[in-house]
């Protein structure tokens, strides 16, 4: 196994870990002081490995069929896992994560049907923008600024529901920009 998938391996083994931490926090009633932060900390050398496995794999030619499935997967868990516990937290509205998580729902169906069909449908550039918005979004959740500085709490939710509703809007966009871009992947080829 190269190093690429042992990274993309290792983002996927500190998904429960992170979690625990979130969700263990001492301020979210649990007993894990700083657990916010800890995850945060995860979350982020996580989102690391995701920048660094295809850099590597594309510079020394390390690409695999494992890599090809598993890294857009392992994005997709820690994601996931991150919106779905802050609807736990009541920190993003469920119907949000809902409509994100379909979104990969369809794209990962829409692929398989593609590759069914011999068609490798790279991530564009909207894809790029959304996950990136994501990870920036979930950063600045994790970070939980409003209980550092209260003085500015209320400013500081506006920031955050923007990045919500933004990350929101990149998904629906990056939805509709890879089916008008590949609808002919979904042609009836037995015509």
């Amino acid at each position: 196994m190269n190093l690429p998938n042992k990274l993309t391996i290792l983002r996927t083994v500190l998904i429960p870990f992170f979690l625990v931490a979130l969700l263990c926090d001492e301020y979210n009633g649990g007993f894990i002081p700083y657990g916010n932060w800890i995850a945060l900390f995860i979350f982020a050398v996580a989102s690391l490995t995701d920048m660094l496995d295809g850099k590597i794999a594309r510079k020394y030619n390390l690409v695999t069929n494992f890599g090809k499935f598993m890294d857009p997967l392992a994005d997709k868990l820690l994601v996931s896992a991150a919106m779905i516990a802050f609807v736990e937290l009541g920190r993003i509205p469920c119907w949000i994560v809902i409509v994100i998580i379909a979104r990969e729902f369809i794209i990962s169906g829409f692929r398989l049907v593609a590759a069914d069909n011999g068609i490798v449908i790279a991530a564009g550039i909207w894809g790029k923008i959304k996950t990136a918005e994501q990870m920036v979004m979930i950063c600045i959740l994790l970070a939980d600024f409003g209980n550092i500085f209260p003085s500015v709490s209320g400013a500081i939710y506006i920031v955050e529901n923007v990045l919500i509703y933004i990350a929101l809007i990149l998904t629906i966009v990056s939805l509709l920009d890879y089916l008008i871009h590949n609808k002919g992947v979904l042609a009836d080829n037995n015509r």
